[in-house]
């Protein structure tokens, strides 16, 4: 297995494949660029690195769905929210966020990507019990030829902005697939909503993204359209409008 497709059991798979990968200094490049969009909170579309944080309070996405996670999580929406539903909505939306609102924000100003695959991604809870932070395991960053770091270590260099978009769609749905099933499985949460919500995550990065950033708009609309495409290609119906309650949509068309 190579090190750009590692598959990762645990703790320590994470320094294992550290020490091999490389890229850290560049993944800390792109996320600082992130950090940067909103001050107040500047973990809102940055990850970490794994391999430089400690274990508390993290849990990896491939393990932590089916292990009481989503269950706390929905315990503590529903408290707040007493909706089952919109409690329901709240925790896929937390989620989605850690999936692809964050890999979106990245692909929207940079054109790269870190990988968003389940096995790839740990997520962080604050004291409250709700996501405040995502990592990746691997911090190897997918780019586009004319990226200046393509070639060095810690990169994947893909063909064209397509290829990336679809890759990127691709390794974002192993995560949500499971992130819905372990949602519905415990709460009231209909597909199209999930997906829905999805749609939204990446139009909100596509959107908001470069006015936080004071860039123009043109590319970051198009790579969301072009994510959306891919997702639907993939068969995920994020074009949906389907409606959900006490939230304003934008249109994923």
């Amino acid at each position: 297995m190579s090190v750009a497709t590692a598959a990762f059991t645990g703790w320590a798979d994470v320094h294992r494949f550290s020490d091999r990968s490389g890229g850290h200094a560049l993944l800390a490049e792109s996320c600082s660029t992130l950090r940067a969009l909103n001050p107040d909170y500047p973990r809102m579309y940055a990850v970490a690195a794994m391999a430089d944080e400690g274990k508390r309070r993290w849990w990896q996405l491939s393990v932590g769905l089916d292990d009481g996670r989503v269950e706390q999580m929905y315990r503590r929406s529903l408290e707040d929210l007493e909706v089952p539903h919109a409690a329901a909505v709240q925790v896929a939306t937390a989620l989605i966020h850690a999936v692809v609102g964050r890999v979106a924000a990245l692909l929207v100003l940079e054109a790269r990507a870190w990988d968003p695959g389940i096995e790839n991604l740990w997520i962080h809870m604050d004291s409250d019990g709700g996501i405040d932070w995502a990592g990746v395991a691997s911090p190897i960053l997918r780019v586009l030829p004319e990226d200046p770091a393509a070639g060095e270590p810690g990169t994947v260099t893909l063909p064209c902005e397509q290829a990336l978009l679809v890759w990127t769609a691709h390794r974002c749905l192993t995560s949500l697939g499971s992130v819905y099933r372990a949602i519905s499985e415990r709460a009231p949460l209909d597909a199209r909503v999930f997906w829905a919500l999805v749609g939204d995550a990446i139009l909100g990065a596509s959107t908001y993204v470069p006015i936080l950033a004071g860039t123009g708009p043109s590319a970051g609309t198009r790579r969301g359209q072009l994510l959306l495409d891919a997702m639907v290609a993939a068969g995920a119906p994020v074009r949906s409008r389907v409606g959900v309650p006490g939230r304003q949509r934008l249109r994923a068309s």
